[in-house]
């Protein structure tokens, strides 16, 4: 979603030794090696751990490949263009290639967090219609239509939209302005409020269900069969023969289909454990998100509205850095509030049977 690594660099011939941004190796190289350890290990965690294979955590596989495509797709020649000062020496094709990728993944990215938020507003508000114990074909929607979507989103810039007449060609960027309009909505300011409000309705649901849990507390009610047969024994003063009892058995079996029933209802409404951790982790992946991104999208949407505002290419490449460092921070977040991720993660890294 870059607009411009650089702001008029330098002709390739011009460029010298001296003039290469070696703080770009020294930032790059590492990050993208964590972006692929940590979101290697997320998948490897998910995948193996059954205690980790939860419908939530199929969403953050999705959103581990995002991050995972995007340290080997996009990244090495981000950084490569930025080593040499902003410079682009390869062919434009390779360039569209680059900003479609780079938009697509991004797009991914925060519509993998979009589609989680539904799902767990629908696991919280409508318990009785989401099933808890497997990976239902809703989740496997959600997900496709996460990455169809954001290949739609960037799929014009790959269809020529970024061959215009006199183009720089030492210059990477998205050369339509409302191109950069457009993504920018779709990527961001259009899926941010729809997240926030659907992760707002959880958590009212969530509060919901624990003052209805705490009310319930300490309000015992008598089995149906015996309140029937204390009623009886009141009326007639003896206690029950044989008919009754036989009237009795049948209740009983009655009775147990209903709370078959009922158990069954229960056990899907009910948030288990594991979805509870994994709903104290997501926040805070929203949150580091919109952290790393929002000041990119600002950046750039103010540089193609704003003509004549001075944004520094210096601003520019920072912010571009603060967003793809989002998919180094992901893994941390799972690690350091998921118990079970940080179980499997030291057994991985420790070699531990």
């Amino acid at each position: 979603l870059q607009t411009g690594l650089t702001a008029d660099p330098k002709p390739p011939a011009e460029t010298h030794l001296k003039d290469y941004n070696y703080l770009a190796l020294v930032l790059g190289v590492p990050l993208i090696l964590v972006i692929i350890l940590g979101n290697v290990l997320v998948c490897l965690s998910v995948l193996t751990e059954r205690s980790l294979k939860t419908a939530t955590n199929y969403f953050i596989i999705s959103l581990a490949v995002a991050d995972l495509l995007l340290a080997v797709l996009v990244l090495p020649l981000f950084m490569y263009s930025e080593f040499l000062g902003g410079i682009w020496t390869l062919s434009t094709s390779v360039c569209d290639a680059l900003m479609t990728m780079d938009v697509m993944l991004c797009t991914a990215s925060i519509l993998n967090l979009c589609a989680i938020s539904v799902d767990r507003y629908i696991a919280v508000v409508i318990p009785l219609k989401y099933n808890r114990n497997q990976f239902s074909l809703r989740q496997l929607g959600l997900i496709t239509a996460s990455w169809v979507l954001s290949v739609g989103v960037a799929s014009p810039v790959i269809f020529g939209l970024n061959q215009v007449p006199g183009r720089n060609p030492n210059v990477c960027r998205l050369e339509d302005e409302r191109f950069v309009i457009y993504s920018s909505i779709c990527s961001f300011f259009v899926p941010c409020p729809v997240m926030l409000f659907l992760y707002y309705g959880m958590f009212r649901g969530l509060r919901r269900w624990s003052r209805g849990g705490r009310s319930r507390v300490g309000h015992p009610t008598l089995p149906l069969n015996l309140s029937q047969a204390l009623q009886r024994t009141k009326v007639t003063g003896r206690p029950e023969k044989e008919m009754d009892r036989i009237s009795d058995r049948r209740e009983r079996v009655r009775r147990g289909d209903g709370l078959m029933k009922t158990r069954r209802s229960r056990s899907r409404s009910r948030v288990s454990g594991r979805e509870r951790k994994a709903m104290k982790v997501l926040p805070m992946v929203v949150v580091v998100f919109l952290a790393c991104w929002m000041p990119f999208f600002i950046i750039h949407v103010t540089k193609v509205l704003c003509s004549s505002c001075n944004i520094s290419p210096t601003l520019i490449s920072v912010v571009t850095w603060l967003g793809y460092f989002n998919s180094a921070v992901n893994p941390i977040i799972y690690t350091a509030f998921n118990p079970e991720f940080r179980k499997f993660f030291q057994k991985l890294l420790c070699c531990q049977t």
